[in-house]
């Protein structure tokens, strides 16, 4: 029973926060109108970005021949991925 608890309490949400992209999306761009899914594109550019930023690092630490996942590695996978992202 006790294990079953515990994996209810693990379950990721499923929702994008919608509203509160929205807010600040509005609060920092007032003169912009939003489409009515940017928020969810927004969310999904940040997502593929964690998930880039994830890989990069974890190939970062291989090439130094490292178990672990330290601050340099991040810092290094992302100057490539922003430097890859600008075109």
């Amino acid at each position: 029973m006790a294990a079953a608890v515990v994996a209810a309490a693990r379950v990721l949400k499923r929702k994008a926060p919608r509203g509160f992209l929205r807010n600040l999306i509005k609060r920092r761009k007032p003169q912009l109108h939003l489409k009515s899914g940017i928020d969810l594109w927004v969310h999904l550019n940040c997502l593929l970005f964690l998930h880039r930023l994830a890989e990069e690092t974890r190939m970062q630490a291989f090439q130094n021949k490292s178990r672990i996942i330290k601050d340099k590695h991040i810092i290094a996978a992302a100057k490539v991925i922003l430097k890859k992202s600008r075109g």
